[in-house]
């Protein structure tokens, strides 16, 4: 045999040898990756949408998150998400800003407890305060809109007297208070909007009815009790008290410790009515005598 013709068998058996390889690669080796890529291109296909359709699903699920996050936002209560202890320190000083000044709020922190859905810090308030002070306080607590509840409390009332001889009637008192919060944010709205915190006045229970406790004359209005009536006028009244002080009163005009209820200028007579420490006194002033009652 010629070395011509072995060249041409060795090349042909090579390339026999070379397709052989490259079948088994192609229809072997790669017909699982190909099963692999075409299932994996059929699943996409499956679940393909276009531009519009994706935008027109968003939408959908935004208005349906706005419609659930109005709901939470119409209920009077939320439990707010990851809530921290500095927060609750500024709601108090925000409440207790505009207090009397004989009134002050001290806040101690005692501890969290967990439960099954929520937790909650325990924080103790302390301090004297005017009662509607202290109404106003606990009050903005079980209204705010973050869930906040009042555990325990109690008072103590006092009297305060100032440098000027003023009594002020306060309250001592410990409020033990519940600050719940949550880890996930189910159960509160992402647009919140605080309550009404600011409560209407009410009658202080501690202020006494009787008081020994009687407020100086610092306006220097008119004593009824050391004055005498000069002269009248219709609707008007000439005074003078011990001091040698004159005065022209008409009637609701105020007076030390009370006001003026009726001048009748037919009778030369002038009537007042006094609040001395809870015990209400009529006095009656005439041109020639005093009257009380």
């Amino acid at each position: 045999m010629d070395r011509k013709l072995k060249n041409t068998l060795a090349l042909t058996v090579i390339l026999i040898f070379v397709i052989a390889l490259g079948s088994f690669y192609a229809f072997y080796i790669q017909s699982n990756d190909q099963k692999e890529k075409k299932s994996k291109i059929a699943d996409l296909n499956l679940n393909a949408y276009n531009t519009a359709e994706l935008l027109d699903q968003l939408n959908t699920l935004q208005k349906r998150v706005a419609e659930l996050d109005s709901i939470l936002a119409m209920r009077k209560y939320n439990i707010p998400a990851k809530l921290t202890q500095s927060k609750f320190y500024d709601f108090v000083n925000r409440v207790s800003y505009n207090f009397s000044p004989q009134s002050f709020v001290n806040i101690e922190y005692e501890d969290i407890i967990a439960e099954e859905f929520y937790s909650y810090y325990t924080y103790k308030l302390s301090g004297t305060a005017t009662f509607n002070d202290v109404y106003s306080l606990i009050y903005a607590m079980e209204q705010s809109k973050e869930l906040k509840k009042v555990l325990r409390c109690n008072f103590v009332n006092f009297v305060q007297v100032d440098k000027e001889g003023i009594p002020h009637y306060l309250v001592s008192y410990n409020i033990f208070v519940a600050v719940y919060f949550s880890i996930e944010d189910r159960f509160t709205s992402a647009t919140l909007k605080e309550n009404r915190l600011i409560p209407n006045p009410i009658y202080d229970v501690f202020y006494p009815l009787i008081r020994n406790e009687i407020p100086p004359n610092k306006d220097n209005l008119l004593d009824v009790q050391t004055a005498q009536l000069l002269a009248l006028i219709p609707d008007g009244a000439f005074l003078v008290d011990s001091g040698g002080r004159t005065y022209l009163l008409w009637e609701g005009d105020q007076v030390y410790l009370g006001y003026v209820t009726e001048i009748d200028y037919h009778t030369n007579q002038v009537s007042f009515i006094l609040n001395k420490g809870g015990l209400i006194e009529k006095i009656t002033l005439s041109l020639g005598e005093k009257k009380r009652e």
